[in-house]
């Protein structure tokens, strides 16, 4: 038997210019991982990541303490199908659209783009995030101009169909990749309702292992969102 772990990148500067740079914190929280893997022997036969900035640090910065312990850690691969949804597009064409049509939705948004202070900003945007996301969920394929829900599910299950019915046993491999993908494959390793997916994407913390036991038949969650390696609650964050 196989396993697959899948590794949340660590924390981005979420309200910057450019999100897609790791924080101190993160790089922090990597480098945490790395250690932990080189602690207890913990080498990986295949190692990939989406083509972000902040999937790609994480890899290189775990990577570098597995492999200064002389264990295990081949060049990562990049994917392009191991990226995170638009989240851009979500915003910049869902967002408007539905702040027309839906009243609740639209004081929720205002009162993000209006409030102060990044923890205040944090929360609020957690509350509009949610219902704006079910809301992108729950609309058919095509017509926005960018990944659709029903697209982004179908790139993430072809992915990991990809890395599961490759040759080998016993293989161990990590991913390095975002929070709404790993929600997804740990929805589809359940069988939940898709709005599960999402429901899991937000429990997620950065730099966390989300692991899976696999066959060319068979696929199982073994153990969710784990922090093993970030002992001090403080180094938990979400976004």
């Amino acid at each position: 038997m196989s396993s697959l772990t899948l590794v949340r990148h660590g924390q981005a500067d979420f309200f910057a210019a450019d999100y897609d740079q790791l924080t101190p914190l993160g790089e922090k929280q990597a480098r945490l991982l790395g250690e932990y893997w080189a602690a207890h022997g913990m080498g990986f036969d295949e190692v990939y990541t989406g083509p972000r900035v902040r999937q790609r640090r994480s890899a290189e910065i775990a990577g570098a303490a597995v492999r200064a312990a002389g264990l295990a850690w081949p060049e990562p691969v990049e994917y392009a199908d191991l990226d995170e949804f638009d989240l851009h597009g979500i915003f910049r064409q869902i967002a408007p659209e539905h702040s027309r049509d839906n009243a609740e939705f639209a004081a929720l948004l205002e009162g993000y783009r209006q409030c102060a202070g990044e923890h205040e900003k944090l929360r609020n945007f957690q509350r509009m995030f949610e219902p704006l996301l079910l809301h992108w969920q729950s609309l058919p394929a095509g017509g926005t101009g960018f990944e659709s829900w029903p697209e982004f599910h179908e790139r993430v299950e072809r992915m990991i169909r990809r890395i599961v019915e490759a040759p080998g046993t016993g293989r161990r491999v990590v991913v390095f990749t975002s929070g709404g993908f790993i929600g997804n494959v740990s929805r589809w390793a359940l069988g939940a309702p898709e709005r599960s997916a999402l429901e899991l994407a937000w429990r997620l913390r950065n730099a966390s292992l989300t692991e899976f036991v696999f066959t060319r038949n068979r696929f199982t969650l073994d153990y969710f969102n784990a922090v093993p390696h970030l002992a001090d609650s403080s180094l938990w964050t979400y976004r």
